[in-house]
């Protein structure tokens, strides 16, 4: 294992490098752009034995991904904001037709008002795509997460594509200390890729076919029962993955400092990060607060928000999204999953656009769930941070 300074889009194609894929499909966008070159750089050094397939747009990048799934080997891709809502088409034919892509998405926000700074309106716009959605905190996770996500997809069990969110700038373009982990201690934990949904002379099936009222049903159940089974295998992935490295990210759900939390926010991506200091802080000053972090979006870990019951008085969500007409978007799933529990919930909508997270304003966050379980009566969806 070695160690490099690395943003977390660099640590993510160290983390693409090791996986070992036959092939990468290449499309540029900012903040997504240096994960790309990243790979270019590698081969441009003699490293890794992967094709490098260099297309004319984001919709091309998806396509060229599914040929390559659907002759058996392993890809890669990677996008970001508008370039994901222009692979939208692809991703329904990628994950109906069960084939075990993985792809980074540098999350960004989409346009209008055109802006290329980070929030994570991108991806929550595809939630229903049919991908496992994973969120990474650092440059260190996004590098572990993408082997992991390897891992996930091409189980027997699950056999679906994976999306390896990173916040864009906050984690694309920062820079931080990353272990790299030993190609044999990889080679371990992520076998080749070996399918039966491919196309094979030996074994000729039709993929990507058309199927009529008659069985259409039967197969969004099974898509369904996959995301059912992918919980499982998550969890039993970052597990395995902790034993060979001893880094574990919980699965779907980490806790910090929640054994005898009165009060948490929950939280995805780099945010998580800032919110552990500012649950430290209070901490120091009596506070019993604590942080709730969603590393898996897509299968929701409902159970885990449904077995709350009464063990937090107070729970408060931060959102870089707003499903507009309605809530938050990860509010919305946390309270769905909550009904019938005694806490109350609160919504904290910030950092559309890239605008700064700072602690004052989590700990503002802190402040307003407090008074909500004291009876306060505010609006359940704040923007928070706003300038009028």
């Amino acid at each position: 294992m070695s160690k490099d300074f690395l943003s977390a889009n660099e640590a993510a194609a160290y983390g693409v490098l090791l996986s070992r894929p036959k092939v990468v499909s290449a499309y540029p966008i900012t903040p997504q752009t240096t994960l790309v070159e990243k790979l270019a750089d590698f081969l441009a050094q003699g490293k890794g034995h992967f094709k490098y397939m260099m297309v004319e747009s984001e919709h091309s990048a998806m396509a060229a991904a599914l040929g390559v799934s659907m002759m058996g080997a392993r890809v890669f891709t990677a996008t970001s904001s508008q370039g994901l809502l222009y692979m939208c088409e692809m991703l329904h034919y990628v994950s109906g037709a069960r084939h075990p892509i993985v792809m980074v998405d540098a999350n960004r926000s989409t346009a209008t008002p055109w802006n290329i700074y980070g929030d994570q309106r991108d991806v929550y716009a595809m939630r229903d795509a049919g991908w496992i959605m994973l969120f990474a905190e650092s440059g260190q996770e996004a590098l572990d997460t993408v082997i992991q996500a390897y891992r996930i997809a091409e189980d027997p069990t699950v056999m679906t594509p994976v999306m390896v969110n990173l916040d864009g700038f906050t984690l694309t373009h920062t820079y931080d200390l990353v272990d790299i982990p030993d190609q044999e201690l990889v080679d371990k934990y992520l076998p080749p890729l070996n399918t039966t949904n491919k196309m094979d002379p030996n074994d000729p099936k039709t993929l990507c076919m058309t199927v009529g009222p008659d069985f259409h049903s039967e197969g969004r159940y099974l898509q369904q029962k996959a995301f059912e089974n992918a919980a499982e295998v998550i969890v039993k992935a970052d597990k395995e993955y902790a034993a060979l490295t001893g880094r574990s990210y919980g699965g779907m759900i980490e806790e910090y400092r929640c054994e005898d939390a009165e009060l948490v926010l929950v939280a995805t991506g780099s945010v998580a990060g800032t919110t552990r200091i500012v649950v430290d802080g209070l901490r120091a000053q009596g506070k019993k607060v604590g942080l709730v972090k969603v590393r898996c979006y897509r299968p929701f870990p409902k159970a885990y928000f449904a077995g709350l019951e009464n063990r937090f008085k107070g729970v408060g969500v931060i959102d870089r999204s707003i499903s507009f007409g309605f809530d938050g978007t990860l509010f919305s799933e946390v309270k769905s999953a909550m009904y019938g529990s005694g806490a109350k919930v609160q919504d904290y909508v910030v950092g559309l656009g890239g605008r700064d997270i700072p602690k004052e304003l989590i700990a503002q966050m802190f402040e307003k769930i407090e008074k909500r379980v004291e009876g306060v009566q505010e609006d359940e969806v704040q923007f928070l941070g706003m300038r009028w």
